[in-house]
């Protein structure tokens, strides 16, 4: 299980810095007027966090896979699992998407 926790972690980083980029990028776009939302994910993508910025959904994705490392029973482990790679992959999906979304703006 330890590889699989490792390698969450290492999404998680690449995650973290990403949402970061893309809060920034939020702000300015609300600064100016546009990116008038209510949140960035839908209420059926999973998340319990509902927000106009990344940062409390990597949070949220953060501590699930905290709570993945003290799993030790394996079928407990995979069921729990699932939700977060799911997450993990709308998160990078949807961090890439608005990433090139910004760079075809003019």
């Amino acid at each position: 299980m330890q590889p699989i926790i490792d390698k969450l972690k290492e999404n998680m980083q690449l995650i973290y810095r990403r949402a970061l980029d893309a809060d920034n990028a939020l702000a300015r776009l609300q600064q100016s007027g546009k990116g008038k939302f209510k949140h960035v994910f839908a209420k059926d993508a999973g998340f319990t966090v509902s927000s106009k910025r990344f940062s409390p959904y990597v949070e949220e994705l953060g501590r699930e896979v905290v709570e993945l490392e003290s799993v030790q029973d394996q079928a407990d482990f995979e069921a729990r699992l699932v939700p977060v790679v799911k997450k993990m992959e709308l998160m990078l999906l949807t961090l890439s998407n608005f990433r090139q979304s910004l760079k075809d703006k003019p």
